[in-house]
């Protein structure tokens, strides 16, 4: 049986995995990861991550610390505007269209929108090359030893990792969370979305937007042009037997109701490949260390696609967790690294989850007085200006 031993072990090789995997290697600390899945770098394999992401400028400062931007920027887009419309009925009757412009927080986009199947192909490349990461995929955790002094790992292959730390980075059913003996609370809305990317006529002008209608967000995320075309990223949010129907139905008659559901903000819009659907829940960890693991990203908080928070929430962890590791570079797991690490993110990983899943439930209701305050409330965020740069800046991250 193989053993290794590295300063911290990573279970999880999707996106955060990665990023906090190339993280830690850059700041000198040895690293190994875990994945029990290949990872999937092609748009057109089954398996593979047809959502896409907003990188915001905290995650962005984060790519340029480990050296991922230069990779990442020329295949992103950048966000120089949130745009909200709020429709009601069907088809949608627009009631409001607000404008949230970077220039008023910032003389830098929001963000910047990449495909995630492609920063997944990105970050594989990269870790193939760096130096201090052994990547293990298509090995899984299998168990855990948590000591005072260290963690020992043990994995589906049979071998083992002895190290400082352990990082739980593997998803909202993270084994390596609860062999740790860290619980959950999941709310569940019965509410699915679909994930998949449209060429379109009319520019998108580096504006992402947002329609409200009943059953959730239908929310358009600019990409680079695709084939000479104008191209953007659809989330688009629903009741589950309703995200199904769409899932299924015919391409023709699909695009005549994508077509509606957006307003025809973009002029017509064409199916780019195909549709994946994925369950809506709002998922908290009741607490982030234990002994010498920590968890992070979606091991740690799983929200409703609303206002690019999810992901970047996640890098959030990363940094954090980086800026603990400071306080003792020489044992990354010490109580008082992991400790600092809890302290910085619980508080801002409850209120975010608090706040998207109330605006979650307000933006796909159906009822009648809903929509109304849904509407009064979009006008006073966008028209008392000191309250919507307030806001603008709490969605960029924590203070």
């Amino acid at each position: 049986m193989e053993r290794r031993e590295a300063d911290i072990f990573i279970s999880g090789g999707g996106i955060a995995g990665q990023i906090a995997a190339a993280s830690f290697a850059a700041r000198g600390f040895s690293v190994v990861m875990a994945d029990p899945v290949p990872p999937v770098t092609e748009a057109d394999l089954d398996g593979t991550d047809l959502r896409s992401t907003a990188f915001l400028q905290p995650a962005r400062d984060l790519f340029r610390t480990c050296g991922l931007w230069d990779l990442l920027e020329p295949h992103s887009k950048p966000l120089d505007q949130l745009a909200v419309i709020d429709t009601v009925g069907w088809p949608p009757e627009v009631r409001e269209h607000k404008a949230f412009r970077a220039s008023d927080v910032s003389d830098e986009p929001f963000g910047w929108n990449l495909m995630n199947w492609v920063v997944r192909r990105e970050l594989w490349s990269y870790l193939q090359e760096a130096e201090g990461i052994t990547t293990l995929y298509g090995t899984g955790f299998k168990s855990l030893v948590n000591r005072t002094s260290e963690v020992i790992v043990a994995l589906t292959d049979g071998s083992s990792v002895r190290a400082k730390l352990a990082i739980a980075a593997d998803g909202k059913f993270s084994p390596l969370r609860e062999a740790a003996g860290i619980g959950v609370k999941t709310t569940r809305y019965g509410q699915k979305s679909l994930a998949f990317t449209v060429t379109h006529d009319a520019p998108h002008d580096n504006i992402s937007t947002e329609i409200y209608n009943e059953g959730g967000p239908f929310t358009i995320v600019p990409l680079p042009d695709i084939d000479g075309q104008h191209a953007s990223a659809i989330v688009w949010m629903n009741k589950g037997p309703r995200s199904v129907e769409l899932m299924n139905m015919p391409v023709p008659e699909f695009e005549d109701v994508m077509q509606l559901r957006s307003t025809n903000l973009l002029g017509r819009m064409r199916l780019k490949g195909r549709r994946s659907i994925w369950p809506i829940i709002t998922q908290t960890a009741d607490r982030l260390v234990e002994g010498r693991v920590a968890v992070v990203a979606e091991a740690a908080h799983a929200l409703p696609p609303i206002g690019a928070q999810g992901l970047n929430t996640s890098l959030n962890d990363i940094a954090a967790l980086l800026d603990a590791a400071a306080l003792s570079p020489g044992d990354p797991g010490a109580a008082q690294v992991l400790s600092a690490f809890e302290t910085a993110r619980m508080p801002d990983i409850t209120r975010r989850a608090r706040v998207i899943d109330l605006f979650n439930r307000i933006a796909g209701s159906g009822e009648a007085g809903i929509q109304a305050a849904r509407l009064l409330g979009l006008k006073a965020v966008h028209d008392i200006a000191p309250v919507r740069r307030k806001i603008m800046r709490a969605g960029l991250g924590p203070e």
